[in-house]
This record gives structure tokens, C-alpha cells and sequence, in this order.
């Protein structure tokens, strides 16, 4: 491992000036749980390393009012998954952080540092996108907020700008007959997901008023079905209509072939698994 610079800032503000300072040569510490082995194997070299675990108040799971929930940069995986408001508020999320297999990924792996890390197979994102999530970014000349969708425009790509990370999430409370599900198909219990799917659907009357559709593991980034989301809007969710739904969303994916999977049974799945979310989330929200 390459010798690098090792600084723990006492405040946000002081890193991310640091990470301006050092543009595109520093990355920041939270859980560690990816990028640690990475430097280790050489696969990622940097000049500074900035560890924010000693920056005060950024560990927070709590309800923001009325208006839903937050989290900080350095909040735990098993701090979420183990929260009252995130598992009867929020399943979805609870359900895509309840299934990882690794205690050690859950005790020191951050929701935040999962989302910064790009994957198109994260789980975690896949289930965040589904609920609106709306990023924190602080930066060394302003703060701004982000939807979760156009926080990755590319493969393991972010929307971060120089001397900027991300601070904090905050998650909308759902509407009144909401219902969500999230599904994942993988090799081993263990094992990276193939593809994911994370659906949050709003009924009124029998009436789809609003879908949120998250497929990961099919594209280069999480997305968003937005031609599937559009055809349920404002339709009664019969058999026949959900079907045509997970037709569309498995023709907006681009998945490719590796070691996990093909891409045309990537496809396939994300028809099956888009169809069977949306069955249960309207289970869910009719109950």
C-alpha cells in the first residue's frame, strides 16, 4: 500500500475544505467496509485519506418531524436496520439492509458510504431510489440537495463536485395508501444480487396515483422505470396492467453478462421481480 496522508477533521466544514484543497487526490473514511480493501489491493491509490468519524452529530437515524425521516453520513447499517421509524415507516429500506448476510458490513458500513461507493448493485440504493430519497451535500463553498436519481450519472460515477460529500439523507413520509416491496435474486444468500427491484406504490379509490420503480443490477447505474411508472399512473392495477408494467421496466434495463449472471436472464428476472413488487406493494397498500 502506497503511503498517503492521513488527517481526521473535527468539523464538516473543515473537510470538505480539505477535499478542495486536495482535489481528486483525497476520498473520505466513513464505515471503511469497501474502500480499505481496496487500498489494500492497490486497486485504489490516493495521495489523502479524510476520516469523518470523529466528526460530532453525523451518526443520526431520526424522524424529522412530520415530514419523514433523516440520517447522516455516518450512520450505521445496523443502526437503520434496527430503527422502530425505518422498519414500520420505511420497510422497504429495512427489508434491502435486513438481508445482507455480513455482521461486519451492517456494524461498520454506512447507508452513505453504500450510496458514494456507485455500484449499480446496490441494494441499498435500489430501495433509497424507490422512496424519494433527497441527498445532503455539503460542500467547501455552499450546501446543496440532490435526488437520489441524479446523484449517479454514470457508472461508479457521482454527481459529487470538487470539495464536496455527502452529509445526510432525508426520506419523505409516504402518502396515505402507500404500499412498498423490495426483491433481490442472488447466487448464494451471500452474494452480490444479480438484480434487485424496490417498488413504492401509492393507491387511491383502487387508483395507482403514484409509482416509484427501482431496478438494480441492470443498467450501469440504479434506475428508475420511468415508462413503467407512467403507465400505471392513473390506472386501476389489474393483472393485465401490471404485466404490461414489468414489460416496460425490463425493456428500460441495460444489463450486461458477468461472472453473476447474463444480461438476457438479468432481463428476464427484472420483468418477473418488477411484477411481483408491484403485486405485493398493492397487497400492501390496500390492506
Amino acid at each position: 500500500m502506497k503511503d498517503f496522508e492521513y488527517i481526521e477533521p473535527s468539523t464538516l466544514k473543515e473537510a470538505t475544505q480539505l477535499l478542495f484543497d486536495r482535489a481528486g487526490k483525497a476520498q473520505v473514511l466513513a464505515g471503511g467496509v469497501h474502500l480499505v480493501p481496496k487500498m489494500r489491493k492497490g486497486e485504489i491509490k490516493l495521495e489523502c485519506l479524510v476520516n469523518i468519524q470523529k466528526i460530532p452529530g453525523l451518526d443520526y437515524v431520526k424522524p424529522d418531524g412530520k415530514r419523514g425521516l433523516k440520517f447522516g453520513a455516518m450512520a450505521k447499517l445496523r443502526s437503520m436496520e434496527i430503527s422502530k421509524t425505518v422498519q414500520s415507516d420505511y420497510p422497504v429500506l429495512y427489508e434491502a439492509i435486513h438481508q445482507i448476510t455480513s455482521v461486519q458490513a451492517k456494524y461498520m458500513g454506512t447507508a452513505v458510504g453504500n450510496l458514494c461507493v456507485a455500484t449499480p448493485a446496490s441494494d441499498v440504493a435500489t430501495a433509497l431510489m424507490a422512496l424519494g430519497a433527497q441527498l445532503k451535500i455539503a460542500g467547501a463553498r455552499r450546501e446543496r440537495t440532490e435526488p437520489i436519481e441524479k446523484f449517479y450519472p454514470g457508472y461508479h460515477r457521482t454527481s459529487l463536485k470538487r470539495g464536496e460529500m455527502v452529509a445526510g439523507v432525508f426520506l419523505p413520509k409516504s402518502r396515505p395508501g402507500t404500499g412498498t416491496s423490495f426483491l433481490n435474486l442472488v447466487r448464494t444468500h451471500s452474494d452480490i444480487a444479480k438484480i434487485s427491484v424496490a417498488v413504492a406504490v401509492t393507491l387511491e379509490d383502487s387508483i395507482c396515483r403514484e409509482a416509484r420503480i427501482a431496478i438494480g443490477g441492470a443498467a450501469p447505474t440504479v434506475l428508475r422505470a420511468g415508462k413503467a411508472e407512467a403507465l400505471l399512473k392513473g390506472q386501476k392495477m389489474t393483472p393485465l396492467v401490471i404485466r404490461e408494467a414489468a414489460e416496460i421496466g425490463a425493456a428500460e434495463t441495460r444489463p450486461i453478462t458477468d461472472l453473476r449472471s447474463t444480461a438476457e436472464y438479468r432481463k428476464e428476472m427484472a420483468r418477473v421481480l418488477v411484477r411481483r413488487a408491484l403485486e405485493k406493494a398493492m397487497e400492501k397498500a390496500e390492506a
